[in-house]
Order: structure tokens, then C-alpha cells, then sequence
């Protein structure tokens, strides 16, 4: 990395009227060339499932929530694997040219200190977890779901936004 690189300021966000318009067209252009919603958690089961496959294959090939999975070798040939490593891309590539790649720590001190890598993760698996019990992320669910009028869609995003109200409320402000 160069010194200008460095030096040079983050550019600033994007309007974030024109980020949900962007996002509800990409959604749209989504539904259309996949004929599915916006995703992620489906991703990770089928990585355990490849996982799986190559680690312990009869004890994959005999669960009944993946073994579907494995029966023609690739699981991870699917629509839901490409959409998050474009994800995934997308997100570094904008990143470097916003000038906001950087390796940081956000939140606050009193959120865990030098645990908080580890309560993090934890945390992310228990939401992975439920999300998976539920059958879809906030993506899917709150996305993807209300794109299309689900009842579960609208039902999920009031409780979410709720919920994040009502904690907001609780948790310290950052000092």
C-alpha cells in the first residue's frame, strides 16, 4: 500500500435512499435470472454439507437434512453459492475503492474487550443456528419475503426492527 493510499480519507457513504433503490432493484434482477430471493444462510449448510461430504461421507450421506444435498456430489453447485461470493467480492471491491479496507475493531470497550472476537463468532453461529431453524436469514426472510408480501416477511421486520429498538435502549452509548 502506497503512502497516498494510506493518507487518503474514506469517500463518503451513498445516500441511503439510493442504496435501498439500488438494493430493491438488485433484489428484483435477482427474482428474475434466479427465480429466487436474496440469501445466505442457504450457502452455509450446503458448505457443511460439502464439508461433510469429504470428512465423513456415510455420516453425511445418512442425515436426513443433508444427505439430500449430497446425493449428486456438488453441493455447492448451486445459484445461492455464486450470489454470496459475488457478495462477498462485490463488498471487497467496493470496499478498496471507498478507501475503507481496514482491519479494526468496532463497537464499544465495555462489549467484551479482548473476548469480543470470540463472543462475536459465538454469537454469529447462534444466529446462523436460528436462522437455519427458521428456514431463512434476515436476507430471505426480510428481504426477499416482503419483496414477494409474505406475511412471515413483514411479521419478521417489525419484530426485528423492534427488537433492535427496544435493546438500543439498554446498551450503553460508546465513549
Amino acid at each position: 500500500m502506497n503512502q497516498q493510499q494510506k493518507t487518503q480519507k474514506p469517500d463518503a457513504y451513498w445516500n441511503p435512499l439510493l442504496a435501498g433503490v439500488l438494493l430493491g432493484l438488485v433484489l428484483l434482477a435477482t427474482f428474475v435470472v434466479t427465480g429466487h430471493g436474496l440469501g445466505a444462510t442457504g450457502f452455509t449448510t450446503r458448505l457443511t454439507a460439502w464439508l461433510g461430504m469429504n470428512i465423513v461421507p456415510a455420516a453425511t450421506s445418512a442425515n436426513e437434512y443433508l444427505g439430500g444435498m449430497v446425493e449428486e456430489g456438488r453441493p455447492l453447485s448451486s445459484w445461492i453459492t455464486w450470489q454470496v461470493i459475488g457478495v462477498a467480492l462485490g463488498a471487497l471491491i467496493s470496499a478498496y475503492l471507498a478507501h475503507r479496507i481496514a482491519f479494526k475493531m468496532d463497537g464499544a470497550k465495555f462489549l467484551g474487550g479482548s473476548t469480543r472476537p470470540f463472543t462475536a463468532l459465538f454469537g454469529g453461529i447462534l444466529a446462523g443456528f436460528g436462522a437455519r431453524i427458521a428456514a431463512g436469514c434476515t436476507s430471505g426472510l426480510g428481504l426477499s419475503g416482503a419483496a414477494v408480501l409474505s406475511l412471515a416477511g413483514f411479521t419478521f421486520l417489525c419484530t426485528f426492527f423492534a427488537t433492535g429498538l427496544i435493546v438500543s435502549r439498554f446498551m450503553k452509548a460508546e465513549k
